[in-house]
């Protein structure tokens, strides 16, 4: 049977559970990085990104819902959280949709969930089912540790290669600048909510797990809209990557 971790050792194994699934190792990921996407591409990305993050305010919506009164810090987050994705200056998906456009899509098409993937799909359904039937420590664990730590570390890669090789503006990538810091922020403060209040060794196991998966679902997603969008037309050994 586990044992209970101290925070040290439990904030490690956190950690090493998202480490190694990064979605900045999925075949799109390289690709972006690397500049050889068109914008066609980034435009079907946009297109399947608007339904997962899109509802994020709602998936943590739920969350607070079932948040216990006496997690006081953590009802605090969630509702900042919220407020920053739909009514802090501008409405986050306001920002991905102003992206989509400069990619040559509409935000009619954005907003048509006949426009994303089945693997988005299941992400989107996955992060509302967390939220909906988790332990409210469990579901942090999962959304805000396991899904959006991890943003910041993506989109430094991908960011300067709008601007680079794809000459984007400032105004057109303001959504990857502004979450690259946003999610720095509620990434930490995602651990220091696990890290207080995961207080049992199966809670921590739960948690442990749950970000293992969180993980594993954002790299299926990102992989799968390389083989949805991009495969025909650049193949794995032009990305150095094992076909």
């Amino acid at each position: 049977m586990a044992e209970l971790m101290n925070r040290d050792e439990f904030r490690k194994a956190l950690e090493e559970a998202i480490k190694g699934k990064s979605a900045n190792k999925a075949p799109f990921s390289v690709a972006w990085a690397s500049g050889k996407l068109s914008r066609a591409h980034l435009a079907r990305w946009a297109e399947n990104h608007y339904h997962y993050v899109g509802p994020f305010a709602d998936y943590l919506g739920y969350l607070y819902a079932r948040t216990p009164d006496h997690m006081t810090e953590a009802k605090d987050f969630l509702l900042a959280n919220m407020y920053e994705e739909e009514i802090g200056g501008d409405r986050h998906t306001d920002l991905l949709i102003r992206f989509a456009e400069a990619c040559g899509t509409t935000r009619e098409r954005v907003i048509d969930p006949d426009n994303m993937s089945p693997t988005t799909r299941g992400l989107q359904a996955w992060c509302y089912s967390v939220a909906m039937r988790e332990d409210p420590v469990v579901a942090v664990a999962a959304l805000v540790v396991g899904l959006e730590s991890q943003v910041p570390s993506i989109y430094r890669k991908q960011t300067p290669t709008l601007r680079e090789k794809y000459k984007f503006t400032d105004e057109e990538v303001e959504f990857f600048d502004l979450h690259i810091v946003s999610d720095e922020i509620h990434g930490e403060r995602g651990y220091q909510i696990v890290l207080e209040n995961a207080t049992t060794p199966d809670l921590q196991q739960r948690c442990l797990k749950i970000c293992e998966i969180g993980a594993q679902m954002r790299l299926l997603y990102t992989t799968a809209l390389y083989y949805d969008y991009v495969e025909k037309e650049i193949p794995l050994p032009e990305l150095g990557l094992a076909a």
